[in-house]
């Protein structure tokens, strides 16, 4: 059950307010005696959830008098509260994951190759979206189609979405397309490209009937390979990312000339 400790009060002063409600106007002593905290915390207490708006106070009074505020306007209070705190610890931790990103520096050999695979649409996005957002210089994207189990506006959306922020890191970006997935796309993954990457001098985008399949070259070294269902090739079975910058040299030789005869697109 929800509990005003669940909105930051300590287990005093919640009943201590609870009290208040029952009481209406009354003595820190009385209050000491209806709510059950003991004599020598009372004051403390009541201060604390003073500082919190939650109580008025009658100083004039001998002895002095207290009445809560209304519970209405008392949780909403609370709530700005507990709301600027995580905002805080929000900042708090985007901050510490600034310094940890200049900190934590992965050193891998140049040379040495690494694989691995994601079965399945959505792991397989959530792998090409990690591989986008840890290109440093360059991103070739070849796109034959989007398979059917796709929602091809909201994975358009991600992947330029991804694309974008590659372009503000100062990443190159190279889209390759057949013709007929350019006609597939909705029009808000459109919008997005015309607002998201079109402005960028960095990013090219080119189309041409003589792609088949679906891969992405990241920084010339890693290469996302997009793996039909083998019983049906309008299914993706998985994404094999492979990093290794003699097979991706390969595939970038065979790309280039395919680029060179593509037809420009500009969407907008």
């Amino acid at each position: 059950m929800a509990d005003l400790s669940d909105l930051g009060l300590s287990e005093y002063e919640a009943r201590v307010y609870r009290a208040l409600l029952d009481t209406g106007p009354t003595t820190a002593k009385e209050l000491s005696r209806a709510s059950g905290v003991p004599m020598g915390r009372i004051y403390d207490v009541l201060a604390s959830i003073e500082t919190h708006s939650l109580i008025r106070s009658q100083s004039a009074s001998r002895p002095k008098k207290y009445v809560a505020v209304e519970p209405e306007t008392a949780l909403s209070r609370l709530l700005e509260d507990r709301r600027r705190e995580l905002e805080a610890r929000a900042d708090q931790y985007e901050e510490v994951v600034e310094e940890l990103v200049s900190e934590l520096d992965a050193s891998e050999p140049a040379n040495e190759r690494f694989w691995t695979a994601a079965v399945g649409a959505e792991e397989t996005i959530d792998l090409l979206e990690e591989r986008l957002a840890a290109a440093e210089e360059s991103v070739v994207v070849v796109a034959a189609v989007l398979s059917a189990q796709f929602d091809t506006a909201s994975v358009g959306n991600r992947v330029t979405e991804r694309l974008g922020a590659a372009v503000d890191r100062g990443v190159d970006v190279s889209l390759l397309m057949h013709p007929d997935l350019v006609t597939e796309l909705p029009n808000t993954v459109n919008e997005r490209y015309v607002n998201t990457l079109l402005p960028h001098d960095r990013v090219s985008t080119r189309t041409s009937d003589a792609v088949e399949r679906t891969f992405t070259v990241i920084d010339g070294v890693e290469t996302c390979i997009e793996v039909p269902h083998p019983l049906d090739s309008t299914q993706l079975f998985a994404m094999i990312d492979v990093k290794d910058p003699s097979f991706a040299g390969e595939i970038t030789r065979e790309f280039e000339p395919r680029w060179e005869g593509a037809e420009r697109l500009d969407l907008g």
